[in-house]
């Protein structure tokens, strides 16, 4: 056998292992996704209101700490809490994995922290807004950290060539995973007398179900994938390095100015995404007063969409660049909040227009993200930046919300509160296209794709 023959073999045995590992990669998204679209965005912002209007005064208010706040405001400060949580772990998450070279046991760690805390909302009852507020705190802070190590792999599972098409996919796996769970829910919800419960019943029972294929599905992904060896020296692996490393990670980001521009950017635009997906429900419910089967239907159309969303604006990119792609979103993200400003009450077709919308610009948008910022990543310090991008992805997406929260309780109005984010997509356009990503993927030391 000649030697082209068996690098040719071992060439091939690599690429096999590699999209094996993909494809267990893949599934992480298929997990936690069902987290992000049942609990975040469809089912716990209006339940979670509700419950805090149960508890509060006859003005409106509930008490947490002694703090006066409005109950519709309840649910966005406490989305706000959980990325300020996340901010003080993820760092500390991202340079254990990358000093240690073992990221399985966090990601464990994480998933299954936020998979029961998820589960144990179905003891949400009642008055009960402590508790729900604690938990979503708990399990958002914890996504936040596994999506660090999560989207640590994905250099080194691709190749440049490859990233944006893997991360689409990945996008493309949550959504349906998330779009096959809603259908459940909505049977479950809207035949809810047929099989035997109440509709709060029904609620609870949907959201602890997200915390249980939270966790079954996790078991695939720490299956698959593989630990690398740890390219830190000794001193860098030594206990009560943490600290150091986040130190040393801040001031070699530093050095790549190019890299902190695109996260301003990032930080931006995404704060906004987030924002509308963890709001529009409460929006959705309180101001244009639609029903929770109406909403579900709305977010099952997102779902659907972002799969073929995600896939085509990966093709897009192969043609266009990931760059001028995602500002391509950005402009159809501005036109889309700013339609929801205009939508009339009692007026479904209308919010479906507006599901059809953000669906097709989601899932690309955020997986071109994310397959773009691996560029700018050096070599052996995956987790690292990757922690600093999840906070500009989670961690720092506590600014939406507060905006919308504060917006809301100035004004008492949705519409208002809603129309505000769209700021942060016009600034994040503005930040990104003065970023030079050829030039920003050259001073991280990795070779440019042909279409970037």
């Amino acid at each position: 056998m000649g030697a082209d023959t068996v690098l040719a073999d071992e060439a091939g045995d690599r690429a096999k292992e590699r999209r094996r590992e993909q494809r267990g990669w893949y599934f992480y998204d298929w997990a936690c996704s069902v987290y992000s679209t049942s609990v975040l965005t469809v089912f716990l912002g209006p339940y979670l209101t509700g419950v805090a209007e149960a508890a509060a005064d006859r003005d409106g208010f509930v008490h947490p700490l002694g703090i006066p706040v409005r109950a519709g405001s309840f649910f966005a400060y406490s989305v706000s809490l959980s990325v300020i949580a996340a901010v003080i772990v993820m760092p500390l998450a991202g340079a254990a994995a990358d000093r240690g070279g073992r990221k399985k046991p966090l990601l464990a760690a994480a998933a299954y922290t936020g998979a029961a805390a998820t589960a144990a909302m179905f003891f949400l009852d009642g008055d009960r807004y402590l508790l729900g507020g604690a938990l979503l705190v708990i399990a958002n802070a914890s996504i936040a950290v596994s999506m660090v190590v999560y989207n640590a792999y994905l250099p080194q599972i691709a190749e440049p060539e490859e990233r944006d098409a893997v991360s689409s996919r990945g996008w493309a796996f949550g959504y349906a995973a998330g779009a096959l769970v809603l259908i459940v829910n909505l049977v479950l919800f809207m035949g809810h007398e047929t099989f035997g419960v109440s509709e709060s019943t029904a609620v609870r029972i949907c959201l602890a179900s997200a915390g249980v294929w939270w966790a079954v599905f996790t078991l695939v992904p720490l299956r698959r994938l593989r630990e690398r060896p740890s390219t830190r020296t000794a001193s860098e692996r030594a206990p009560g390095g943490g600290w150091r490393q986040l130190v040393a990670t801040v001031k070699d980001m530093r050095r790549r100015p190019l890299t902190l521009g695109f996260l301003l950017a990032y930080l931006m635009y995404n704060d906004g995404v987030q924002t509308v997906i963890s709001q529009a429900s409460v929006f959705g419910s309180q101001e244009l007063g639609l029903d929770q089967s109406t909403l579900i239907v709305a977010v099952l159309l997102v779902q659907v969409l972002a799969v073929a969303g995600a896939l085509a604006m990966g093709r897009l990119a192969r043609r266009y660049g990931a760059k001028r792609t995602i500002l391509g979103s950005l402009v159809a993200w501005t036109l889309t909040v700013g339609a929801g400003y205009l939508l009339p009450a009692d007026a479904p077709v209308w919010f479906f227009v507006l599901a059809v919308a953000i669906g097709l610009v989601l899932g690309g948008s955020q997986a071109l993200s994310r397959s773009l910022f691996s560029h700018l990543v050096p070599a052996g310090k995956e987790a690292e930046y990757f922690s600093a991008y999840e906070m500009s992805d989670r961690g720092m997406s506590w600014l939406g919300p507060l905006l919308f929260g504060l917006t809301y309780q100035l004004t008492g109005s949705y519409r208002y509160a809603i129309l505000s984010l769209v700021v942060f997509f016009v600034v994040g356009f503005i930040l990104l296209a003065r970023v030079p990503v050829s030039r920003a993927i050259r001073d991280a030391g990795n070779p440019v794709p042909e279409k970037i």
